[in-house]
């Protein structure tokens, strides 16, 4: 392979406290350029040793939950324009919420990793979440339901007028028929606005907006 090809692949940077899991893990990402890292969870963190520049990182969760908090938090404060996704043995919902509030946008089990892996990798690199629906799902209904402040747009999409009023709406969960009602125009003309508003912030699913939001908050 050419340097230049070598340049173009995605750099993943993976970190576990097994050299085992630490192997695997690389093999799985074969196609990208991996930076693999051994932590110590006994041992003060290392951020520059720890969060090589990387587009993703891969963070093995088998350390006590507390050290995996300041890992995640580390890396996010060291790298925070990286992707993050989280290995586990299982995830409860705790630790699920948890793991998104402090800036996943993947959740995989050991299991899953096998074959899900490496296109959870491109899926977040790419802006999206390899999150299950269900945990999504219940995610932004825990947000919802803490009726935190509606965040305003960032200064990343420009919105209409009329596309701010629809994406408003949207981040308060309200259905196409409820901002019809509200914004006193036809259903298909919000759908429409949903749309562009959608495509404007590079997300598909309304739960993806509200996430957006959640993580990157008003400019």
């Amino acid at each position: 392979m050419s340097r230049a090809s070598a340049g173009r692949r995605l750099s993943v940077c993976v970190l576990s406290a097994h050299p085992l899991v630490l192997g695997e893990f690389s093999r799985l990402l074969a196609t990208a350029r991996v930076l693999p890292r051994l932590y110590d969870s006994a041992a003060p963190l290392a951020p520059a040793a720890l969060f090589p520049r990387a587009r993703v990182y891969v963070v093995d969760a088998a350390a006590p939950r507390r050290f995996t908090d300041t890992l995640l938090s580390a890396q996010r404060s060291a790298r925070p324009s990286a992707s993050l996704v989280v290995v586990a043995q299982k995830f409860s919902e705790a630790d699920a919420f948890a793991f998104l509030r402090l800036g996943a946008r993947g959740l995989l089990t050991y299991a899953a990793a096998h074959d899900q892996l490496s296109r959870a990798v491109a899926a977040v690199a790419a802006g999206g979440f390899w999150v299950s629906r269900a945990w999504l799902s219940r995610f932004v209904d825990a947000i919802l339901g803490a009726r935190r402040p509606a965040p305003q747009p960032s200064g990343r999409a420009r919105l209409s007028r009329r596309e701010q009023q629809v994406c408003d709406a949207l981040l308060e969960n309200l259905s196409n028929k409820e901002i019809a009602s509200r914004l006193n125009v036809a259903e298909r003309t919000v759908k429409f606005h949903v749309s562009n508003v959608l495509a404007k912030f590079a997300v598909r699913r309304r739960a993806d907006l509200i996430l957006h939001f959640f993580h990157h908050g008003p400019a």
